[in-house]
């Protein structure tokens, strides 16, 4: 039976603490912040204990405190300290350490606890834009780096995802459709992060769209039936990886033939691969964010 990650290397507080190992053997061997304990070879490891710890050494540090005031509080100053100074400016960092911690244990518990509390004070727009996608782009460089397995980022995205579904059904029951155009969303074959997409779902929603969400892996054949229901469509996509940056122009050269030709109907695009779209006609659009594209709807 698998078990919770709980013993980290110094390297693996270094990706998760953003403080260089270095430094961290530093403040173990002049201030005792760290207590590691040691292989027979000498080999430092943490516990979970130690890298909440050193999250919130890390805070105080960046906060102004130095590093000689910090490490003479115990655990529960050093926890009551952090929670002195929670306001506007630090809740956000503390918000992604509380969710990289939640993520590291698999506990739902308290990603529910820590979201719930940073709603109170934020509104959903902000939590995805300025925690939510930095967490996921921070977790996507600690999986380059093996400090967390894939399980991990599964397991946060998973509950993200609940968040944006009880988000879009929220917004599904509560607001009126008062455009007259219909925004289907989808990912192209291949094309399985959906996060991006859910969200700009239930923000178009707010604005009072009329969306159809189609989510992941949608070859375009599965559209072209969209014509008979619908007079005038946006067809909105994700281009991440897929397609692939030499098929780019030939997948949206087949969307427009076989979805596009004879209808009022356009294809809006964003993604790291919309980059590479040399060719198309006056019904596609590319846009180089998300923000970018809600300011044009």
């Amino acid at each position: 039976m698998n078990k919770v990650k709980t013993i980290f290397t110094v390297k693996d507080l270094e990706n998760l603490s953003g403080i260089k190992a270095h430094t961290i053997r530093i403040w173990e061997k002049r201030y005792q912040v760290l207590a590691p304990q040691r292989t027979d070879n000498n080999i430092r490891l943490y516990k979970n204990e130690d890298l909440q710890r050193l999250l919130n050494v890390s805070f105080l540090n960046n906060f102004g405190y130095k590093i000689s005031k910090i490490a003479s509080l115990s655990i529960e100053e050093c926890n009551d300290l952090v929670k002195s100074i929670y306001n506007e400016s630090s809740k956000k960092e503390l918000a992604i350490n509380d969710f990289k911690i939640a993520m590291m244990n698999f506990d739902a518990k308290l990603f529910h606890e820590n979201y719930n509390q940073i709603t109170q004070n934020l509104s959903f727009k902000d939590v995805f834009y300025s925690i939510l996608i930095p967490l996921l782009d921070e977790i996507g460089l600690l999986w380059q780096t093996s400090t967390v397995k894939p399980s991990h980022e599964h397991f946060i995205s998973y509950l993200i995802r609940q968040k944006l579904s009880s988000k879009i059904e929220e917004l599904q029951l509560e607001t009126t459709i008062n455009k007259d155009k219909v925004i289907v969303l989808f990912l192209p074959e291949s094309e399985v992060h959906d996060l991006g997409l859910m969200f700009i779902n239930a923000e178009l929603i707010k604005k009072g769209y009329k969306t159809v969400f189609l989510g992941e892996d949608i070859p375009i054949d599965d559209l072209i039936d969209f014509k008979n229901h619908f007079d005038e469509i946006i067809f909105l996509s994700y281009l991440t990886v897929s397609p692939t940056t030499e098929l780019v122009d030939e997948y949206v050269a087949s969307f427009e033939e076989l979805v596009l030709k004879d209808t009022n109907s356009q294809l809006w695009l964003l993604g790291k691969q919309v980059e590479h779209l040399q060719s198309h006609s006056k019904n596609v659009f590319k846009y180089s964010g998300i923000e970018d594209l809600l300011n044009d709807t």
